[in-house]
C-alpha cells in the first residue's frame, strides 16, 4: 500500500486540531475570546523559526501576498468565531464538530469558483453534512 505524500500532514491536522478542540474550550472557561485568540496568535510566533519560508515573503506578487493576508484575516475572524462560541457556553462536542464542517463551503463553491465538479457520491456526502449540522445544532430541553 502506496501513502501519498500529503497522508502525513493531514495526519497531524486531525491530531492536533482535534486536541485543540478540548484546549479552545478549557480556555474560554477560563478567558474571554478575544484573549484566547490573542494567545493563540502568540503561540503562532513561538513556531515562527520553525516555520520561515527559505525565500523572502516579500520576493511573492502583491496578488498572491493580499490572498495570503486575506485568509489570515477570515481564519483570524473564524478563530474567533469559534471561541466566542465555546465561551457563549456551547458544548466542544457540538461546536467543534459543527464548525469543522466549513469545507462544505469550498465544496459547494469550487464549481462556481475553481470550475471543479462535484461527482453524485461527492454530492452525498455534502447532504449528509448538512443533515450533520442540523443534527448537531438542536438540543432537547433537557441538554439546554
Amino acid at each position: 500500500m502506496h501513502i501519498l505524500p500529503w497522508f502525513w500532514p493531514a495526519a497531524i491536522v486531525l491530531i492536533t486540531w482535534g486536541v485543540v478542540g478540548l484546549l479552545q474550550k478549557v480556555s474560554t472557561n477560563y478567558l474571554s475570546a478575544e484573549s484566547a485568540l490573542i494567545w493563540t496568535v502568540v503561540g503562532y510566533f513561538v513556531l515562527l523559526p520553525w516555520l520561515l519560508p527559505s525565500v523572502s515573503i516579500f520576493s511573492y506578487s502583491h496578488r498572491s501576498l493580499a490572498w495570503a493576508i486575506l485568509s489570515a484575516l477570515l481564519n483570524a475572524v473564524g478563530a474567533w468565531a469559534l471561541l466566542a462560541a465555546m465561551e457563549s457556553g456551547g458544548k466542544a462536542s457540538i461546536v467543534v464538530p459543527l464548525t469543522a464542517l466549513y469545507p462544505l463551503v469550498m465544496v459547494l463553491a469550487s464549481p462556481l469558483i475553481l470550475h471543479e465538479s462535484i461527482s453524485l457520491l461527492q454530492g452525498v456526502g455534502v447532504l449528509s453534512a448538512l443533515i450533520a449540522v442540523v443534527l448537531l445544532s438542536t438540543e432537547t430541553a433537557s441538554e439546554a
